[in-house]
This record gives structure tokens, C-alpha cells and sequence, in this order.
């Protein structure tokens, strides 16, 4: 009995520990992240409040047209640091995210493809694992997001013209965040993350060449992105 006890110990002594959260930790993450807009659009009733009834119907073949965003997968890396084996503060960077922008529907004065505009969205999160000491550790988080317009500039063609559509430069929004690590060996890690992201931003078109009234850059739509950010990837604890 005594030998068994002793060779159970041995054993246990030589299998690698498992990567537990400590107070002070630092983990870097490399993911694999899927941006997926939910987005809200009042494109043609905004449209027909700044230019006039009938100007939503004409540019985009309905009064009812709406922006539509498209999705894109970026790689993305964020950094942990761990104040407490159950709270930690989660900064979340990744490279410029393009999403093709295009008005609903067909028909219309305007080429329904737009362009695409490319965000960069610095994340702040804090976060609350459940179960930092096991292998299976669920995490919920809440914070804000930063949003750059580094290229937000878009074109609405209508015919030989290029009518100059742009968005806001700067976006703030809240964040709500569900994840899981799973704790390897040597201080390793998977992780499968979904945020929630809420931010807007103003579209305005500048439709001087085409003969409309006011001049200038007008508000055409106020536009709520929102959309879910989907990641899993690896991780390291330092």
C-alpha cells in the first residue's frame, strides 16, 4: 500500500500544472476573430427628411432602403492581466477590420455597392472567471470600445458622378463579453470568446454635383453597427 502511495506521488509530481490564473498574470491571446454587423438603418427615411419626400425612392428605388454592412474574420491579439485569480482586465487590439458597405434592395439613381469602410476597435473589458483554479473556466465581462475610422470614406455613384459619402472618424460604445479558457499544460490555453459590441456612427453625402439641395455634407443616416464579435484562438500565461 505504501509503495502504491508513493508511486502516485511520483506520478503527480511529474504532470505538468495545468495554466490556474494567479493575482499579477499576464496572458497573451492570438485569435481568430469574426465581426458580424447587426446593423439598424433608417437610410431612406433620413434620406427624404434632408433632401425632400420622393429622394430616397429616386437615389435607391425605395423609400424604405436601408445600409447593410458586411462581416469579415481578422486575426487579433489582447492581453489579461489578472488582479485578483478571479478578476481580470482584458485590452483587446487587433488590425483594421474592412466591411463592404451596400444599400438594400435594387433600383434607383445609385449603384447599390458603396464601397467599404475599414474600423479599428481597441476593446476595454473587465472580467470575472468563475473557476480560474480548474481546467474548464467560464468568464463574463463588460467594458467599452474605441472605434477609428481609419478609411470611412464611401461613393455613391450615380451614373459618371461619384457623389462622396463618409462616416464618423471617432465612435465610442459599450461592450458586453462571455467566454471560456480552457487551462492546458505549461501555461497554456484555448479560448472561445463572444462579445457584443454597441456603437453608431452618422453617414453623410455630399450631393452638390448632382443638383441637390442643402449643399454640402448632409446627414443621410444614422447608423447602428452593433455587431457580434466571435473568437477563439490560443493563449499564454506569463
Amino acid at each position: 500500500m505504501k509503495k502504491t502511495l508513493l508511486v502516485l506521488a511520483l506520478a503527480a509530481a511529474f504532470v505538468p500544472v495545468l495554466a490556474q490564473a494567479e493575482a499579477g498574470d499576464i496572458v497573451v491571446r492570438l485569435r481568430a476573430t469574426h465581426v458580424a454587423p447587426d446593423e439598424s438603418s433608417n437610410l431612406g427615411g433620413q434620406t427624404d427628411a434632408t433632401y425632400g419626400a420622393g429622394t430616397a425612392a429616386a437615389l435607391y428605388g425605395s423609400a424604405g432602403a436601408k445600409l447593410q454592412v458586411g462581416s469579415n474574420t481578422i486575426p487579433e491579439i489582447d492581453f489579461s492581466y489578472y488582479i485578483t485569480k478571479n478578476i481580470a482586465a482584458e485590452l483587446i487590439l487587433a488590425l483594421g477590420t474592412r466591411h463592404d458597405v451596400k444599400v438594400s434592395g435594387a433600383g434607383g439613381l445609385v449603384a447599390h455597392d458603396l464601397g467599404s469602410v475599414n474600423l479599428l476597435p481597441p476593446t476595454l473589458t473587465a472580467q470575472w472567471h468563475f473557476m480560474p483554479d480548474t481546467m474548464f473556466d467560464p468568464y463574463l465581462g463588460a467594458g467599452g470600445a474605441y472605434v477609428l475610422g481609419m478609411d470611412r470614406s464611401l461613393t455613391a455613384n450615380v451614373g459618371a458622378l461619384g457623389l462622396p459619402i463618409r462616416t464618423d472618424r471617432h465612435a465610442f460604445g459599450a461592450v458586453l463579453q462571455a467566454g471560456l479558457d480552457v487551462n492546458l499544460q505549461d501555461k497554456w490555453l484555448l479560448n472561445f470568446d463572444v462579445k457584443k459590441l454597441w456603437f453608431n456612427t452618422d453617414v453623410k453625402l455630399d450631393a452638390t454635383a448632382a443638383g441637390l439641395a442643402p449643399a454640402g455634407y448632409q446627414k443621410i443616416d444614422s447608423l447602428d453597427v452593433d455587431p457580434w464579435v466571435i473568437s477563439i484562438g490560443f493563449g499564454k500565461k506569463f
